[in-house]
């Protein structure tokens, strides 16, 4: 017996660049030919609140993304920290842990890259500045204007950076 055949539709890609204070996002909707952003923000924690109450405002916002635009796939940005600040890898932990935790609960898988990862793919550069970033991302994305702020752009990086390696060549494949 023969199995199916599947259409392909639209594939969504999540990309979060994660912060306790800000957490950008963004979502390409990528079909064989094309790229396109759907949709692009933050998720801000109030900075007064206690840290339980931040993370949990992250995880709301980042499962209401989820919810309501229906990644196949979240790509996040790896935890990285200067020896010499500790802490703040600790801290980033809890913010990948509670946005690890909402694509696990509606079984969304996680792929993670490094920051150098990121760049080098996007512009041939592990060590490329943020500028340098955020005009590919509007390049590639073909925006009038970069993102702001910087997270959304580094969010749409990420997904992109996962679309480059993964999805293309999945969907090439088909």
């Amino acid at each position: 017996m023969a199995s199916p055949v599947r259409t392909l539709g639209p594939v969504r890609i999540l990309g979060i660049d994660p912060g306790l204070n800000i957490t950008g996002y963004g979502v390409l909707e990528v079909s064989r030919n094309t790229v396109k952003v759907c949709e692009a923000g933050v998720v801000r924690g109030r900075t007064k609140q206690s840290m339980a109450a931040r993370l949990a405002e992250i995880h709301a916002g980042v499962t209401d993304v989820i919810e309501s635009l229906k990644p196949e796939a979240m790509a996040l940005e790896q935890l990285y920290a200067h020896y010499k600040h500790p802490r703040t890898a600790i801290l980033m932990g809890h913010a990948r842990g509670v946005i690890c935790l909402a694509a696990a609960q509606v079984a969304v898988p996680v792929i993670s890259y490094s920051a150098t990862q990121i760049k080098k793919v996007l512009t041939g550069n592990g060590r490329a500045p943020k500028i340098q970033m955020q005009q590919a991302i509007r390049r590639e994305l073909q925006l009038a204007e970069v993102p702001e702020p910087p997270d959304v752009a580094d969010a749409l990086a990420i997904a992109l950076c996962h679309y480059y390696l993964k999805t293309r060549r999945e969907l090439l494949e088909k």
